[in-house]
């Protein structure tokens, strides 16, 4: 709330923002707030993959909005029902070391993880190998931002995803890491710009 504040006093009269860490975050600001979301271009990008057995799978139970949301720009995209799977961890007892769980079946499909941003990656990591152990073709994960701080790159290239996809929202230079892919965020960015300039609706343009 304060930065909000610090903003507008400094003269902002308009925010657009991507992919916010919780949409309540909106209410802080006492202007105008376009909330645009990075899975509408990270869906392009999966469509165009053209995978057989698609599945969306949320690596926390806390993540099942986004990826319930998810699998729906999909259906749209695709014309076909995804189904969705959920990771959780599991404690056997009060004491014991929590282990990840698949709730669902992912045997012989093509799973998309879906996250909010990626930042030691770890969960990701440890939710492809679990999906890989329950059977799945393929694992690869996509998620608004890359933060990629510590041993992520190393975390992914040891680990059991295809490939890591994220926005460009976090520049992601000079960086070394195979499995990753950055995708644009400039056009939907640009072209609510160009709609709130020329007094149009924002939801019109799909991209929220």
């Amino acid at each position: 709330k304060v930065v909000a504040d610090m903003l507008s006093v400094a003269g902002v009269d308009r925010i657009i923002t991507m992919d916010l860490h919780a949409d309540q975050i909106q209410g802080f600001f006492d202007i105008p707030v376009d909330h645009l979301y990075g899975a509408n271009v990270l869906a392009k990008y999966v469509e165009s993959l053209k995978l057989k057995d698609l599945i969306v799978a949320s690596p926390d139970v806390g993540g099942t909005k986004r990826a319930n949301a998810f699998c729906k720009k999909m259906h749209i995209l695709t014309d076909k029902e995804v189904p969705m799977v959920i990771c959780y961890k599991h404690r056997p007892d009060f004491n014991k070391v929590s282990e990840m769980r698949v709730l669902g079946d992912v045997k012989d499909k093509d799973v998309v993880i879906v996250d909010d941003m990626a930042d030691t990656a770890g969960t990701l990591c440890k939710a492809a190998q679990v999906m890989k152990e329950n059977g799945a073709r393929s694992v690869r994960a996509v998620v608004a931002h890359g933060i990629m701080s510590g041993k992520a790159c190393e975390n992914i290239e040891n680990s059991q995803l295809e490939e890591l996809v994220f926005t460009n929202t976090i520049p992601f230079e000079g960086k070394k890491c195979s499995k990753v892919k950055v995708v644009s965020i400039a056009e939907p960015i640009a072209e609510t710009i160009l709609a709130i300039q020329e007094h149009r609706s924002i939801s019109e343009l799909n991209i929220h």
